[in-house]
C-alpha cells in the first residue's frame, strides 16, 4: 500500500506540483498518525477533485458509486462498524485473502493496516466519496449484531459467532494447529477467536485468560470457579488475536502501555451473552480477560441461585418494601452482583424508576438507568448518588460501599422513601455493621435504614448423574463444627462425560441472611459488636450461618462438605 503513495509522489514531482524537500516533509508528517492525502490538500498542493482523478487516472485506483452498489451484510462483518466510522470505509467484495474495500482515502496507511491486520487480508481499495460512505456505513451496519448460533451437538446456552463458517466439533484443535503451521498468517483471527468464544461458551466458562508468554500465548478457561489450561496459541499470532479483541471491544488498538476496559455484545440464539474485556500490559505484551456475563442467569430467580425457602422469605420481604436498605456482603467473587441483578430482574417494571452506579456496569438491564463511575473526572459513588437522587428515583443501586460519604448518603436515601441496593466487604452478615461502623456511619442512621444483610459465598454444584454416596471422615465433621454426622446422606465427586471428569457442574451460593428487627436495632444503637449482633439473630431470628446453611444443601446432595468447608474456612 505504501507503493501507492510513494507513485503518488512520483507524480507530483514529475508534473511540477510540488517540490521534492515539500513532499518529503508532508511525508513524514503522514508517519505521524495524519492523512496524506488531507495533508496535500490542506498545503494547497491539490483540490480535492485533483487528488481524486489523479489517483484514479495516474495511479489506475477505481471510483466506484456506492449508491449503485448493493453490499453484502456478510462482507460488512468483517470490519466492525466502528473502525469502518474512524477510517471512513466499507468492505465490497471479497475474492479469496483479498478483500476490496470503498475509502474516502486510500493514501491512509494506517488505516489499511488496521483494516489488513483485523481480517488477515491484503486490502485492495477503491475510492468513494466520504458522503457516499457514511452513507452506506448507515444503512449496512443498521441493527447488526454479532450473531451466535448452537452447533447441532451443543447444548442450550452456546453457541459462535456467524462469520460464514462451519462450526465442527474439534475444529478449534485444527485452527490452532494452523496457527502452529508455517502458513499461520493465512488464519483469520476471526475464526480462531470465535471457535475459542464458542469453546468457551460449551465448556460454561465464566472468564477466558489469554495470557502472553515469551514463547506463546496460554488460553485458560475459569468454569466454576476453577482456572484450567485449553490451548497455546503461537507468539507470532498474539499481535492479530489482541488485534482483534481490541477492535471486538471498541478499544485503542495503538495503545499498548495502558490498562483498558470494554466489552462486547453477541446473540446467542434468541438470548444475549454479554462480554467484559479487560487488558492488562504485562512483560510479554497485554493479557486478556474476558468475562461472559449471560442475562439468563438473572432471570431465573434468586431460588436457582441457592436461596432456600427460609432464606428467601426474609429477602423477599425486604425488596417488596418501598423504602430501607438492603446489604449483599462478601468477598470478590463470591457472587453479589449477580444477587443484586437478580432483585433487580424483580422489581424492574413500568411503574418503577431503578437507577444504578457501578464500577464497572456488569449487566446491561433492559428498563433501568445505569452509570458508569470515573473517578478520573470525578464522578465517584458519592458525587453520582447525590446526582441519581434529583433523578426522582424509586430504586437505586449502588455497586459498592467503599467509603463513609457514599455510606451517608445512601442510608440517608432509604430513609427518604428509596429503596437501596449495595455491597460490602465483609465475612458474614452481623460484621456489616460494625464495617459502617468502622466507617464513620453513625450507629442510629445504620439502625434506622438497614432491613436486612444478606452474606454468600460459591461452592461448586455436584454432578447428580455421577455423584456418589459416602459416610464423612471424622476429621472432616470436627473442621466442620460438627460432633457427629447428622442423619442425612452425603456425598462425593466422582466425573463422568456430563461434567467433563470434575464431578461437578455449575455453582451456587451459601446464604446467610439476617433480618433487621426492633431488637436488633437497639443493640446496633449500643454499639455491640458482631458476635452479639450474630448470638441475637440465631437467638431469635432464626439466623442460619454460612456454614450451617452450606451443610444443608450438602446433605441435600448439591454439593460436598468439603466445599463447604473451603468456601467457609475464614470463619
Amino acid at each position: 500500500m505504501s507503493s501507492i503513495q510513494s507513485r503518488l509522489v512520483d507524480v507530483l514531482i514529475a508534473k511540477g506540483l510540488a517540490a521534492p524537500e515539500q513532499l518529503a516533509a508532508l511525508q513524514a508528517e503522514a508517519r505521524s498518525g495524519k492523512r496524506f492525502g488531507q495533508l496535500l490538500i490542506q498545503q494547497g498542493i491539490l483540490t480535492e477533485e485533483a487528488l481524486v482523478g489523479l489517483l484514479s487516472q495516474e495511479l489506475g485506483i477505481p471510483m466506484l458509486s456506492l449508491a449503485k452498489y448493493r453490499l453484502d451484510p456478510t462482507v460488512a462483518r468483517l470490519i466492525p462498524e466502528r473502525v469502518a466510522r474512524q477510517h471512513t470505509v466499507i468492505p465490497i467484495s471479497r475474492l479469496g485473502q483479498r478483500l476490496v474495500v470503498a475509502m474516502a482515502d486510500p493514501l491512509d496507511l494506517f488505516a489499511v493496516e488496521d483494516l489488513k491486520a483485523l481480517t488477515q487480508c491484503a486490502i485492495d481499495p477503491v475510492l468513494a466519496e466520504a458522503l457516499e460512505i457514511e452513507r452506506a456505513i448507515e444503512q449496512t451496519y443498521a441493527g447488526m449484531m454479532p450473531q451466535f448460533s448452537s452447533p447441532p451437538d451443543a447444548p442450550a446456552g452456546s453457541g459462535v459467532e456467524k462469520d460464514s463458517l462451519s462450526i465442527e466439533s474439534g475444529e478449534l484443535e485444527s485452527a490452532v494447529q494452523l496457527l502452529m503451521a508455517e502458513n499461520a498468517s493465512d488464519v483469520p483471527a476471526v475464526k480462531v477467536i470465535n471457535l475459542m468464544l464458542l469453546e468457551a461458551l460449551r465448556k460454561r466458562a465464566s472468564d477466558i485468560h489469554l495470557e502472553p508468554l515469551s514463547d506463546a500465548v496460554r488460553v485458560r478457561y475459569r468454569v466454576d470457579g476453577r482456572l484450567s489450561d485449553a490451548h497455546r496459541f503461537p507468539k507470532q499470532a498474539q499481535s492479530t488475536i489482541l488485534t482483534r479483541l481490541k477492535i471486538m471491544a471498541g478499544l485503542d488498538i495503538t495503545e499498548s502501555r495502558l490498562p483498558q476496559d470494554g466489552r462486547f455484545k453477541v446473540r446467542l440464539d434468541v438470548r444475549e451473552v454479554d462480554f467484559r474485556v479487560s487488558v492488562l500490559p504485562v512483560v510479554h505484551g497485554n493479557k486478556v480477560v474476558l468475562r461472559a456475563l449471560d442475562k439468563a442467569n438473572l432471570s431465573s430467580g434468586l431460588e436457582q441461585l441457592g436461596f432456600l425457602p427460609e432464606s428467601l422469605g426474609p429477602l423477599a420481604d425486604a425488596v417488596a418494601r418501598p423504602h430501607g436498605m438492603i446489604l449483599v456482603t462478601g468477598p470478590t467473587g463470591s457472587g453479589k452482583s449477580t444477587t443484586l441483578y437478580a432483585m433487580l430482574q424483580q422489581l424492574n417494571q413500568p411503574t418503577r424508576n431503578i437507577i444504578t452506579i457501578e464500577d464497572p456496569v456488569e449487566y446491561q438491564l433492559n428498563g433501568a438507568t445505569q452509570v458508569q463511575v470515573h473517578p478520573e473526572i470525578g464522578l465517584t459513588f458519592a458525587s453520582g448518588l447525590r446526582s441519581i437522587l434529583r433523578q426522582n428515583p424509586d430504586v437505586v443501586m449502588i455497586g459498592e460501599i467503599r467509603d463513609f460519604e457514599t455510606a451517608d448518603i445512601a442510608m440517608k436515601a432509604s430513609l427518604t422513601g428509596h429503596l437501596v441496593l449495595s455491597t460490602l466487604h465483609t465475612n458474614d452478615a452481623p460484621s456489616s455493621v460494625t464495617r459502617l461502623v468502622d466507617m464513620g456511619v453513625e450507629p442510629f442512621l445504620i439502625a434506622s435504614s438497614l432491613t436486612v444483610v444478606e452474606a454468600q459465598r460459591l461452592v461448586r454444584k455436584l454432578c447428580a448423574k455421577c455423584r456418589e454416596p459416602i459416610q464423612p471422615p471424622r476429621t472432616l465433621l470436627e473442621q466442620l463444627g460438627c460432633a457427629s454426622a447428622p442423619e442425612s446422606t452425603f456425598y462425593r465427586a466422582v466425573g463422568c462425560a456430563n461434567c467433563n471428569g470434575a464431578g461437578y457442574r455449575g455453582r451456587m451460593g451459601v446464604i446467610e441472611v439476617c433480618l433487621v428487627d426492633e431488637g436488633l436495632r437497639e443493640r446496633i444503637v449500643a454499639r455491640a459488636n458482631s458476635w452479639e449482633l450474630k448470638d441475637y439473630a440465631r437467638a431469635h431470628l432464626g439466623l442460619v450461618t454460612l456454614r450451617e446453611d452450606g451443610i444443608k444443601k450438602a446433605a441435600r446432595g448439591l454439593t460436598t462438605l468439603e466445599e463447604v468447608l473451603q468456601a467457609t474456612s475464614e470463619l
